[in-house]
């Protein structure tokens, strides 16, 4: 596992990240905890010391399994945590309705007021059991708030000691040019897969000239391609996906069947399609760190394994030229 670092920060991270979203069960349809707990101490085990998570992610349920998965080994972990995502406060913008843990139907709303966001912190450092926090980011970008606002608590934060480093997500050139004018913004994370290639045109240009690190996220589109799905997929209650423009018809059936066309280039490769995603990813021009989820230490092994992995030129020419051919109603 190789680590590199985070903008000019020092901070130094695997290149592929363990991907918390999945075992806090939150829009994926349930998780099981020790399965979870298990998942990300294989991940400890072989290398993978990065761990992306949010308060958001079950409700605080992925934080308080990383805490427990990762006790007493602290010291050898890089926690990556979000805020801006709340449930509890109806301020900042709607996001979207949402069941906690208990089955309640709750608000989801995007707010980064600055008392809200130092109380987020020390929410968050409770239940990762932890006095500080690697890289801390916005969830998603809030209009209401100054953006000002937000980055003097971000400031008095790194100034406490309570974080490491500041990073963002989802947030556009003009976003992130915004925020670097209050703090060091080392890192954005944003989505980023063979499907889905917006931020080539501008952001990742922008963040390579600018010294900010690259974080994608989805980058296997929340397990489509991974080559396991079939048409007629049945999802679990709770599970977001079916709504995502990626899992809807016709794009679903355009998407299982091209993914095909991987499987040549992974059978004589002796591994899998989600591994030649995942490796392809990983090695494209700006991208600092792949984030790979897992419910299971089987998949994290999975996962490891892509670090391994070099694609040739014409394997990863022969990719683009057949991702030119998929046709998607986005």
């Amino acid at each position: 596992m190789d680590y590199r670092e985070l903008g000019n920060n020092g901070l130094k991270v695997t290149s592929m990240a363990f991907g918390a979203w999945a075992i806090g069960g939150w829009l994926w349809g349930g998780a099981d905890h020790k399965d979870a707990v298990n998942a990300v101490r294989e991940a400890l085990d072989l290398g993978m010391t990065s761990i992306d998570t949010a308060a958001a992610y079950g409700f605080g349920r992925s934080e308080e399994i990383i805490a427990e998965a990762v006790r007493g080994r602290r010291h050898q972990v890089q926690i990556f945590t979000k805020y801006g995502l709340v449930w509890d406060k109806e301020k900042g913008n709607f996001f979207f309705h949402s069941k906690d843990d208990k089955g309640r139907t709750v608000a989801m709303h995007r707010y980064a007021g600055k008392e809200s966001v130092m109380q987020e912190c020390d929410s968050s450092l409770k239940r990762l059991r932890t006095d500080y926090i690697d890289l801390y980011q916005i969830h998603w970008p809030d209009e209401t708030t100054p953006v000002s606002d937000t980055m003097e608590a971000i400031d008095r934060l790194l100034g406490a000691g309570k974080i490491l480093a500041a990073g963002v997500c989802n947030y556009t050139v003009e976003q992130l040019a915004e925020a670097r004018r209050y703090v060091n913004i080392v890192s954005n994370q944003v989505p980023y897969s063979m499907l889905n290639r917006k931020i080539e045109t501008d952001l990742l240009p922008y963040c390579r000239e600018n010294n900010v690190s690259v974080l994608a996220y989805s980058p296997l589109q929340r397990g489509l391609l991974t080559g396991k799905f079939k048409p007629g997929h049945v999802f679990n209650e709770g599970d977001s996906r079916p709504d995502s423009v990626f899992y809807r018809e016709p794009n679903f059936s355009r998407i299982i069947a091209w993914i095909e066309h991987l499987r040549p280039i992974a059978d004589a490769r002796g591994v899998t399609i989600a591994q030649i995603v995942l490796a392809w990813t990983l090695r494209q021009p700006g991208i600092t760190v792949t984030l790979a989820g897992a419910r299971n230490a089987e998949q994290v092994r999975e996962n490891v394994g892509v670090c391994n992995l070099h694609l040739t030129n014409e394997e990863t020419a022969a990719i683009n030229a057949r991702l030119d051919e998929l046709k998607l109603e986005l």
